[in-house]
């Protein structure tokens, strides 16, 4: 029978279905793209695929090239540690300085676009940084002259690390740095390690207990040792600096990683910080961690690791692998672990040695013998012994120079410089003056060479107790070239240029040039005027040149400069001993040789036979001449009593604060009770003195503790019966406000300036120098004031000619810095002449070569090229600018 169909009709969808159907669209195309995108990052994540492609392309032009002059595409980095033992981040400053000094840029790096670009966005500059650098010097010649190397022990490739120290440095950093499975592999990230750095850095925000552990890689560790600032991690920014620029540097050579990635374990375990040691200083790398900690020759351990471990060799094994990994570990907190954290270090070591057996990176009897060993810290070292200073003096003085070129005090800093420099100094030669030097200091060669003689050594005189010393240069090319610089003292110390000795004949030198010079000035003034011009002329009463001057030209018929300058080396002194008011006291000076004694000479005659009384009595003319023109005819400031009272106060301060300063190092830094027993050391015992000087120095304090000190001081003598009533008197008599300072000072017989200077720093005792200087004026002019009285006029002639001096002494120190004299300041006092103000020979070597030098100064130069940073972005080298004709 048939049945009529159910005929099915169209379902009508309104707008909402229509929207339903394009909701679930979109989500499943959210969740496909969701998982496109996840299966894309874990592929990344598993092979670094699209990183290798882009970061290779991006290193294709990253490089540089060194060529001439000086570079305007470069940078230098900043303050990481590695760059600044280098000396990289302080090329900029030494290229100011040297190019100030004489020097130019001859050759230097010029970075790339593409790595000037990765700089400017922050990023450490990406190129094959060496694991050991330090200075080398040569001499003229080429031979070298010293060299250092930090660190001294390396490992050279990835194929000389032992096996197990590899596996052990991996297992426990970075596990899968070296997966051969993933060639592209971005050795910057552990994403795993990095995805659980984040979590608790977040974690750590709302719960400060909450550790966070680091998630570096090998790769950015050696960036942060090396040039983030201080070695650490400061901040996330500075840490996704350390990541982008290891990821860069792993891909310079390609996208295949392999071989950067095995470099990566060489680098760290050669710049690991190791914390420091004295005699040593900074201790970088596994290989000096070994030799300072625990004193291993790191050729030994190496021996040690690499052979197969038998029942024979496991003991020594364990105990050298466990020295290995305690110095691994130690790298968290170096400083921590290897001092007073090394207990600590060990029962760490323990645990990783358990976790390596268990994660079969070491064998169970590795692990158990290296468990049972005991490994203690090696001694400090001592210091480098010197076999001779002398055979030295080369290198120590090209060092110097080096120093005072960069401008820099410390030899450690200079000597851990990525620097080769060329020094002007001949070795050879050098080597041979020291040990001509060294024989004269035997009889057998101070005979040969003629010391033995008249005025010189007699036969008893024994050489060795002389000090010889020999300074050598080369004019060439209009400068001075040092070429030699030795002395016979077998110690660090420079006799050329590093004290100030009395060079007696040195100093009449200098004088007799500076009293040339100012005839040479009396003649420019002088010379073109007239007879009847020059005796109008009259010159101040004690300004003996000038009245030389004028009468020699008023008497002469050849006024040309050379003939008054003969004339002026003829002039006759006196070579009589006398007293002298000269340096703030009465001097007495004398004469090498006596039979000098009485008699007139010329100044030709003295300088010929350094006679020195003559050369005083000249230093006297000249300081009297430069005082008039530095402050005008005496008149003006002795009779004048304005300039009168400004010159004292000048004398009053300036003599005032040398007392101050005197107490206040004396006094100054002990206890209260302890610095006035130490002034009490020094006073009679007698009642009145020792309560004056009590009551003036602790004023406030009772009356039993003033009889305490009392009768402490006085025990012993026929004083200590006083009786309470006797002691309360003097307690009451000799309080601070009955006597004025100066007062005080007479009773006990101390300065006024050491009772008030003590009594401020018991009530002070944090006070500066310069804190008392200031708080005490009133005090020093107050103990001055006996000096202002009318009666006191002749002494106070004496301290106005004194301060009016001091200018004049100025002037002839600005005369004598002129000639090359090595010091900032000339000893005020005519026994400069002689000496006293001290010198050096290298200086007097100078001095000889301006005079040959027709009085033309010329350039000194003792380092001639610098080569900063060979073989890196920064390199940069420096030589010396030809001299100016």
């Amino acid at each position: 029978m048939n049945r009529p169909l159910n005929r099915i009709l169209p379902r009508v969808t309104g707008p909402a279905s229509v929207w339903t159907w394009i909701k679930w669209s979109l989500l499943a195309a959210l969740v496909i793209a969701v998982a496109i995108i996840a299966r894309l990052v874990q592929t990344e994540i598993e092979t670094s695929r699209l990183q290798a492609h882009y970061l290779s392309e991006l290193t294709r032009d990253v490089g540089y090239t060194v060529d001439a002059g000086e570079s305007d595409h470069i940078r230098f980095p900043a303050n990481g540690p590695y760059d600044q033992r280098l000396g990289y981040s302080m090329i900029p400053a030494f290229q100011q300085r040297l190019l100030e000094h004489g020097f130019v840029v001859s050759k230097q790096a010029r970075d790339s676009d593409r790595m000037l670009s990765l700089a400017d966005r922050g990023l450490f500059l990406p190129y094959d940084e060496k694991d050991q650098a330090g200075l080398m010097l040569f001499d003229s010649t080429g031979a070298p002259l010293f060299a250092t190397v930090f660190p001294q022990r390396v490992y050279a490739d990835f194929d000389t690390i032992p096996r197990v120290v590899v596996d052990s440095l991996l297992f426990i950093e970075d596990r899968y740095l070296l997966d051969a499975n993933q060639p592209n592999r971005n050795p910057a990230l552990d994403w795993g390690r990095f995805s659980r750095a984040l979590a608790d850095q977040a974690l750590h925000v709302v719960n400060h207990h909450q550790a966070r552990p680091g998630g570096s890689t090998l790769a950015t560790q050696i960036e942060k040792f090396r040039h983030s600032p201080d070695g650490r991690t400061a901040t996330p920014p500075e840490k996704l600096r350390q990541i982008a620029s290891a990821s860069v540097l792993a891909y310079m050579g390609g996208p295949q990683t392999m071989p950067a990635r095995r470099m990566i374990v060489v680098r760290y375990l050669n710049s690991v910080p190791l914390a420091a040691r004295p005699h040593v200083g900074e201790i970088t790398g596994i290989g000096d961690g070994l030799a300072t900690w625990y004193g291993r020759d790191f050729n030994d351990v190496n021996r040690i690791l690499s052979a197969p471990t038998t029942g024979d060799n496991v003991d020594e094994q364990g105990e050298t692998f466990r020295q290995v990994l305690s110095l691994i570990i130690a790298q968290r907190a170096p400083s921590y672990f290897l001092n007073r954290g090394y207990p600590a270090l060990q029962r760490l070591t323990d645990s990783y040695l358990r976790l390596l057996s268990n994660g079969g990176v070491i064998s169970p009897a590795l692990r158990d013998a290296a468990l049972a060993a005991h490994i203690e810290r090696a001694a400090p070292p001592a210091a480098a012994h010197v076999q001779s200073f002398v055979s030295r003096k080369a290198v120590t003085s090209a060092r110097a120079s080096l120093l005072a070129a960069l401008g820099i005090t410390d030899l450690y800093q200079l000597d851990q410089m990525d620097l080769q420099a060329t020094s002007t100094l001949d070795n050879g030669v050098q080597q041979a003056v020291a040990e001509r030097l060294a024989q004269a200091s035997t009889r057998e060669g101070a005979q040969a060479a003629g010391l033995y003689g008249f005025e010189m050594l007699a036969p008893k005189d024994d050489p060795s107790h002389l000090t010889y010393s020999f300074t050598l240069y080369e004019r060439r090319n209009g400068a001075n070239l040092l070429r030699v610089q030795t002395d016979s003292v077998n110690q660090p110390f420079d006799v050329n240029r590093g004290g100030r000795i009395n060079l007696g004949s040195t100093a009449k030198l200098r004088t007799l040039i500076t009293y040339l010079q100012i005839v040479s000035d009396l003649h420019a003034r002088y010379g073109n005027l007239s007879n009847a011009e020059l005796a109008r002329v009259k010159p101040d009463p004690i300004d003996g040149l000038s009245r030389w001057a004028l009468d020699y030209l008023s008497h002469t018929r050849d006024r040309s400069l050379q003939a008054m300058l003969d004339a002026a080396v003829e002039r006759k002194y006196s070579a009589s001993p006398d007293v002298f008011y000269t340096g703030g006291g009465a001097q007495v000076f004398s004469n090498f040789d006596k039979s000098d004694n009485g008699r007139i000479m010329t100044l030709h005659a003295a300088f010929e036979h350094s006679v020195n009384l003559v050369f005083v009595r000249l230093m006297r003319d000249i300081v009297h001449y430069e005082t008039i023109q530095a402050a005008g005819p005496s008149s003006s400031w002795l009779d004048d009593p304005e300039q009168r009272k400004h010159y004292l106060q000048q004398f009053v301060d300036g003599e005032s604060k040398v007392y101050v300063k005197r107490y206040y190092t004396r006094y100054a830094g002990k206890a209260p009770d302890d610095a006035l027993a130490l002034m009490l050391q020094d006073v009679r015992k007698s009642p009145p003195k020792i309560a004056t000087v009590l009551r003036s120095v602790a004023p406030n304090e009772s009356l039993a503790w003033f009889d305490a000190q009392m009768r402490a001081q006085l025990k012993g003598t026929p004083a200590a019966t006083l009786s309470d009533d006797d002691l309360a008197a003097l307690y009451a008599k000799y309080a601070i406000d009955r006597f004025n300072l100066n007062d005080r000072g007479y009773i006990a017989s101390v300065h006024p300036l050491a009772l008030w200077t003590l009594n401020y720093l018991r009530a002070h005792p944090s006070a500066s120098l310069d804190d008392v200087q200031r708080d005490s004026r009133d005090a020093r002019f107050y103990t001055y004031s006996w000096l202002y009285k009318t009666r006191y006029h002749a002494t106070q002639d004496r301290r106005i000619r004194r301060m009016v001096e001091l200018r004049a002494y100025a002037a002839i120190t600005k005369a004598w810095r002129a000639l090359g004299y090595p010091f900032a300041e000339v000893t005020p006092s005519y026994a400069a002449a002689i000496g006293a103000s001290g010198d050096q020979p290298d200086a007097l070597a100078k001095l000889i070569g301006l005079i040959a030098n027709g009085g033309q100064k010329a350039p000194t130069e003792t380092i001639t090229r610098l080569d900063f940073a060979q073989g890196t972005p920064y390199e940069t080298r420096f030589v010396r600018a030809a001299a100016q004709p």
